[in-house]
Order: C-alpha cells, then sequence, then structure tokens
C-alpha cells in the first residue's frame, strides 16, 4: 500500500488566507480530487483522519479551514472528546462564526478551493467530487449549484438546514447542478426535520439531478464524527460504503 503524506497548506482567496489541510497517495502521481468539508467543530485531526482514509484510497483530498476570517485552526479550542450537551459554550462560540460564513463569500472561498485543486500537481485534470458534513453538506450542495462545471459528484452527510424558506437556501440551487448527488440524513436531526428532507427531494427531482437521498435510523446530527458524543458506528461505517461507491462511479 502506497503510504500518505499529508501536509498543510495556505490558499489565497479574495478575503485573505485559508489554511487547509491536503492529503494524497505518495507515489507522486496525480489522483481524483476531493474538496472535503468541514462541520462545525472545524479542522482537526478528526478531519485529517478522514482525509487520510479517503487518500488511502486512491484520492488528493484538501480540506480547507473554512472559517479562516476568525483565525487558523483551531478556531475555537475543542476538547479531545467534543460532548456539546456537556460543553454548551462550545455551540455558543461556534453558532456566530457559523452564522457569518453566508452563501456569498463561502462560494468566493469555494473558487479558491477548486483553483488550489486545479493547480496541484497532485490532483488529476478534470472536475473533482465533494463531501461535506454538518454545515458542509450545506457547502457541498451549494459548491455544485455554483461551480456545475467543476464539480462531478457531491456527497452530504448529517447536514443540516438544506431546505429551508430562506431565499438562501441550498435547495434553490438544483436546477443548476449537474453532478450526481448523494445525502445521507439523521432522522434524529432537529436541524433536518422531515419536511426539509421532503422539500430537497423534491427540487432534486423537479430539476432532473441524479441523486440519492437516504435516512439513517437512529443516527444523530454528526453521526460520521467519532470524536464527539453523536457518533454513530453503524452509521459512520454505512457512510464510508456509499462515499467510496459514490466516488468509483464518478472517477
Amino acid at each position: 500500500m502506497t503510504a500518505v503524506q499529508g501536509t498543510a497548506v495556505d490558499i489565497p482567496t479574495d478575503d485573505g488566507t485559508a489554511d487547509a489541510y491536503l492529503a494524497h497517495p505518495g507515489d507522486g502521481r496525480p489522483h481524483p480530487a476531493v474538496l472535503l468539508y468541514m462541520d462545525a467543530f472545524g479542522l482537526r485531526p478528526q478531519l485529517t483522519s478522514m482525509a487520510d482514509r479517503l487518500a488511502e484510497a486512491g484520492y488528493t483530498v484538501l480540506v480547507p479551514n473554512v472559517f479562516y476570517r476568525h483565525g487558523r485552526a483551531p478556531v475555537v479550542d475543542l476538547p479531545e472528546f467534543i460532548d456539546p450537551g456537556a460543553r454548551p459554550e462550545i455551540f455558543e462560540r461556534i453558532s456566530p462564526i457559523i452564522q457569518a460564513l453566508t452563501p456569498e463569500p463561502a462560494m468566493r472561498d469555494a473558487g479558491a478551493y477548486l483553483r488550489t485543486l486545479a493547480d496541484s500537481p497532485v490532483a488529476a485534470d478534470g472536475p473533482i467530487a465533494i463531501t461535506g458534513y454538518c454545515m458542509g453538506a450545506r457547502l457541498a450542495l451549494l459548491t455544485a449549484g455554483t461551480y456545475p462545471d467543476r464539480v462531478a459528484a457531491a456527497a452530504g452527510f448529517h447536514g443540516g438546514r438544506l431546505a429551508t424558506d430562506a431565499p438562501d437556501s441550498p435547495h434553490l440551487v438544483a436546477g443548476k447542478v449537474t453532478a450526481e448527488l448523494y445525502f445521507g440524513h439523521a432522522d434524529q436531526d432537529p436541524s433536518l426535520p422531515v419536511e426539509q428532507m421532503e422539500r430537497l427531494e423534491e427540487a432534486l427531482t423537479t430539476a432532473g439531478v441524479r441523486h440519492t437521498c437516504e435516512v439513517y435510523a437512529g443516527a444523530h446530527h454528526g453521526y460520521t464524527q467519532a470524536d464527539t458524543s453523536s457518533y454513530d458506528r453503524a452509521g459512520d461505517e454505512r457512510h464510508w460504503a456509499a462515499l467510496l461507491d459514490l466516488l468509483k462511479r464518478t472517477f
């Protein structure tokens, strides 16, 4: 098995410099590229280990700190095991940062992340895939709709607020998406009630988007994140199977 190389990189954006983690097989060859959008807790060992796992499977993976306007990662100090129920102050600090990252600046940043992958000697030419977690699922869908010529597939896991009544709700980009999409919803997730799941499904179907939306029974928001109290091993293993299957179809 080829060893994985992981390095810290800086990405110039229109608004500053985003710190990021880049993982890729250490064989010196370009590999299909995956943009991994973080969850609300940010760029940390859990996410770099996920990037390394994708790199072991043959992909070049970029994990940007999308909160870079508020500092380099870790933007918020986190315990090794994250239990928001026991540490409510964590979300009190993170929530305003999430709210500040509205779709317009987030999609400007996405252009910079895509350029970084396009220019990287370890990333293969052509469209990329995206996987996103929690708020990263929203960013994945928005990026697929904003840069349809650059995104061949996008997946989102335990995403919240994917299909709201807001004028900038992510589901409203469905008509511009050309990628294949996969969503693994958590059925114990108050940030994505059934009516939003149905609204997303209807928008994607009406737009003719190739997609799969599955509900993971018994899973909570954050079920893929092993360093949190929301982790669900069965849901996480199902997520990996679905993601790797999507990537195989894409590349």
